[in-house]
């Protein structure tokens, strides 16, 4: 049998051992109230872990650049630049965490990364009159992570960044721009950054990727609402655009297609260029008055099953 399927085989038999552990003692929903849920809660599923058995980081240490000594060039990061002060956050980390609530000076945060839609967003942690600080809930929908708020209980969809049951039903997340790229180029790009240190506090193997054969598997852990097209790879990488209930996703390899740095697209009566870093993988949008676009890079299978309406660009 090839390595590679070995190797997923281990991550199913491990997941489905750990959901069926958790379930025999976890409450019903891991103890939330989806009274006034917005979502079917026959689609809200309980990943595995009860609540905060993933545990968001809420110290992260930082160290300098020069100190990451457990950071390859190539090894995937998180990057924000708030207030002219860079911080880097490494996958390899948010694999076991998926959630940190921080600041930079003064402006409080939360980055969030879901492994199993690959999708990685940073929200400003005020919403109307409070300040929220989040936690795994160990739910999912559409096999993505559902944040908590601990002021309220209130749960969020990651994708959606929207409360969708408890006291905040309906209110939206302010979503901040990220970067998902390269360590190296992070580092290129914002040499006076800071990193995430690996000692945070909790017993992790963060050498070991916990969803190793995951990425390049055509398998899915969960149900979804609506199934992707066979068009690209389930896991293949595009970044999904919102304008006015609208949605356009570009997928990686239609733009690799173009083969330049910037090529332009027209949606919902806009004109945008998308950027295209080919060495790290990385892609970005931005208005015709250059405004970086507030799109989520994730997974195709995940962004169709939250917006089975998309449109998808095509290279020409």
């Amino acid at each position: 049998m090839p390595k590679s399927i070995k190797s997923l085989l281990r991550i199913c038999v491990t997941v489905a051992l750990i959901s069926t552990v958790f379930s025999c003692f976890a409450a019903p929903h891991n103890g939330f109230d989806l009274n006034n849920s917005l979502l079917d809660t026959s689609l809200i599923l309980a990943g595995g872990p009860a609540k905060d058995g993933i545990p968001a980081i809420d110290q992260p240490k930082f160290i300098a650049a020069k100190d990451a000594h457990y950071l390859k060039p190539a090894d995937r990061i998180l990057g924000i630049q708030i207030n002219g002060k860079s911080k880097a956050y490494p996958i390899a980390i948010l694999n076991w965490h998926e959630i940190v609530n921080d600041n930079i000076n003064g402006s409080q945060f939360s980055i969030t990364y879901c492994p199993l839609c690959g999708t990685g967003v940073a929200f400003s942690s005020k919403v109307t009159d409070k300040t929220l600080d989040f936690g795994v809930s160990g739910l999912l929908y559409n096999s993505d992570v559902l944040l908590y708020d601990r002021q309220t209980e209130s749960l969020w969809s990651q994708i959606k960044s929207q409360a969708i049951s408890g006291e905040l039903a309906g209110q939206k997340l302010t979503r901040l721009p990220i970067s998902h790229t390269s360590w190296s180029n992070w580092l290129e790009t914002h040499p006076e950054t800071v990193v995430m240190s690996d000692q945070t506090g909790y017993s992790r193997d963060y050498s070991r990727d916990p969803y190793s054969g995951y990425e390049n598997s055509r398998a899915t852990y969960f149900q979804v609402t609506n199934k992707a097209p066979d068009y690209y790879h389930p896991k293949e990488r595009v970044l999904g655009l919102e304008i006015n209930n609208s949605y356009k996703a570009y997928p990686f390899s239609e733009i690799d297609k173009a083969n330049t740095a910037q090529l332009t697209d027209n949606f919902a009566g806009k004109t945008f260029t998308i950027h295209w870093d080919k060495k790290n993988q990385q892609a970005s949008i931005t208005s015709s008055s250059g405004k970086e676009m507030m799109a989520i890079e994730g997974f195709w299978f995940a962004w169709f099953a939250f917006h089975p309406e998309t449109e998808v660009f095509k290279s020409k």
